[in-house]
């Protein structure tokens, strides 16, 4: 089927006169064939690709097939605005193309085709499941009853921290749904389009942070299959200035070696093992389960645990344990765009994603009984669950455990540690980077992390880690959030998220929101002076400081979503609305 569209590009000089105008048109040929166009398969998620319409976007610049008009054209100073063509006819419109600006733009960030959006809800609800059968997930809940929460209160405190949660989570994932954008395109709307590198950097930071733990992690694996002899030797003594041992940091670089040998790879196999994860993780969680219960005779230890806490020690100790769960899925509820880009309709990423507090909760079951299992067997709690497969001992188990381990270590950092931070450098220069550049920048920055440092304790991996970067998280959050629902009224312009054009929705001021950027910094600066002195560089501040910083997410999440959202009424200009122009039919 061969059919013409007539292009026509009025050019309008920046004062809004049309003396100089232009017109120019021409024919060009399009031969469609409905059946026979690829969609472009996007490098990280290799299982979405399929047989769909040509590519909706496009980064090369027209050709002028004439002399006389390719030097009138560029004569006129390049802050003139191109309009985009239009079709002559229903159909052809569906192909419709227009000039997306190069540095904006590569095949990571462009919006999902509607065969790429293939995500069911049970594919949702697995990768939910490998997220949180994991070491972390195990430390965090073992930590609440080390820091003197009974059981219930620990599981209890888990649940509440992932109801709430759930809200922003489904929240954020429905534009991503609706226009198949990631996050890093969906910020450019409420942060402009060059200040969209700010969250995105800053949760980039959080994601590599969440690298090197999870590296570490695999690391104290690994270590479990040395010898008694090498365990022993003057190479793994405690370094003082490297903060733990050689032998530990070579077993942790020899983990993180192994990974990025599976990223430069590719994300075929990690994709293709997606499907097989959830399950397997599932058995060796009941595995430990049955364990614990055998072992210590039942569940009778842990149901008789109670809380070593006062009133008032617990409330105290209940509101910055909240926040820290919270700020524990927070990197991935803020990027969760990524994911939910692939689903197939708002019902699929909504009933996947509302499992999570049950996931959670029945995890943090698992981790309590066998943490409180170790009282009975071992005549102390062991809360790391690498010290407890050390205790256990056995080469079956050790083979075991490791796979499982190496499992849920490789599963999150890909899932949760690696796509978005690499998103986040592709969208600072589409040009220069891709996902794989991207993660193996992200690989060396979990390095610089220490990771060792941040899990020498509880208080140190609940209280600085996870609260701290909640400061971070929480007012980006906000302000997204308002801006998609409040402000935008759930209405975008997928054309001006791509472009540079000082017309377009998103440009704002030279491409940065002043609104956006106000309310962030002023929903960090309120809990600084409080991760000041829980770091130790302040020796005392207010008793309001600490208050803030205990409830760090919830502060810095509605203050920078309410500051943001007068800043934005008043300026009023946002509230005119904008195209409904999905150029993909948008899921439902």
């Amino acid at each position: 089927m061969v059919s013409k569209m007539h292009h026509l590009f009025y050019l309008q000089t920046t004062d809004g006169s049309h003396d100089l105008g232009l017109m120019v048109s021409k024919f060009i040929t399009f031969h469609l064939h409905p059946h026979h166009y690829p969609c472009s398969a996007i490098s990280q998620y290799p299982k979405f690709s399929c047989l769909a319409p040509a590519p909706l976007f496009s980064t090369a610049k027209i050709t002028k097939t004439k002399t006389t008009q390719n030097q009138i054209y560029h004569s006129f100073p390049r802050r003139w605005a191109i309009l985009t063509p239009k079709a002559s006819s229903g159909e052809a419109a569906k192909f419709d193309r227009f000039e997306s600006d190069a540095t904006l733009i590569n095949d990571d960030l462009k919006p999902t085709t509607p065969c790429q959006r293939n995500y069911h809800w049970w594919g949702m609800a697995g990768h939910w499941i490998g997220l949180v059968i994991g070491v972390p997930a195990y430390y965090l809940a073992g930590s609440l009853v080390d820091l003197g929460m009974a059981w219930w209160q620990g599981i209890a405190t888990v649940v509440a921290a992932n109801l709430i949660l759930i809200v922003p989570l489904v929240l954020t994932g429905y534009p991503g749904t609706k226009y198949g954008i990631p996050f890093p395109v969906l910020a450019r709307s409420s942060f402009g389009i060059r200040g969209a590198h700010f969250p995105t950097l800053l949760s980039a930071l959080v994601g590599c942070g969440w690298f090197g733990i999870e590296s570490w992690i695999g690391g104290e694996a690994i270590s479990l299959l040395l010898p008694k002899s090498i365990k022993q030797s003057s190479f793994a003594q405690f370094l003082p200035w490297l903060g733990t041992s050689p032998l530990q940091f070579a077993c942790f670089m020899t983990f993180w070696v192994a990974q990025l040998a599976i990223l430069w790879k590719g994300m075929n196999g990690i994709r293709d093992l997606e499907k097989y994860a959830a399950p397997i993780l599932m058995v060796l969680t009941s595995i430990l389960l049955i364990w614990a219960y055998v072992k210590a005779g039942g569940l009778g230890h842990m149901l008789s645990l109670s809380s070593r806490l006062s009133s008032s020690e617990f409330w105290s100790l209940f509101f910055p344990s909240l926040t820290a769960n919270i700020s524990f899925w927070a990197p991935v509820a803020l990027n969760i765009p990524d994911f939910t880009r692939f689903a197939r309709s708002q019902t699929d990423q909504i009933i996947g994603q509302a499992g999570l507090p049950i996931f959670m909760g029945a995890f943090t079951f698992v981790g309590l009984a066998a943490t409180s299992s170790t009282k009975v067997i071992f005549g102390h709690l062991i809360t790391n669950p690498i010290e407890l497969l050390g205790e256990i001992g056995g080469f079956t188990t050790m083979i075991l455990a490791i796979f499982g381990l190496s499992l849920a270590t490789i599963m999150t950092n890909t899932a949760a540690n690696v796509i978005a931070p690499a998103n986040a450098l592709v969208n600072l220069s589409p040009s220069k980077f891709t996902f794989r550049r991207g993660a193996l920048l992200t690989a060396l920055i979990g390095i610089a992390f220490q990771p060792w440092r941040l899990l020498k304790s509880s208080e140190s991996f609940v209280y600085t880690w996870l609260v701290g970067y909640s400061a971070l998280l929480g007012p980006i959050g906000g302000i997204v959030l308002a801006d998609y629902y409040l402000i935008r009224r759930m209405k975008l312009s997928i054309k001006d998220l791509y472009s540079l054009s000082p017309y377009g929705a998103y440009y704002y001021s030279g491409g940065f929101n002043l609104a956006a950027v106000t309310a962030l910094i002023v929903g960090i600066l309120p809990v600084v002076p409080g991760f000041l002195q829980k770091v130790g560089i302040l020796t005392s501040v207010s008793d309001a400081f600490v208050v803030i910083y205990n409830n760090a997410w919830f502060f810095s999440f509605f203050s920078a979503g309410l500051i943001y959202w007068i800043l934005s009424s008043l300026r009023g200009k946002q509230n005119k609305p904008l195209p409904f122009d999905p150029l993909l039919p948008p899921a439902t």
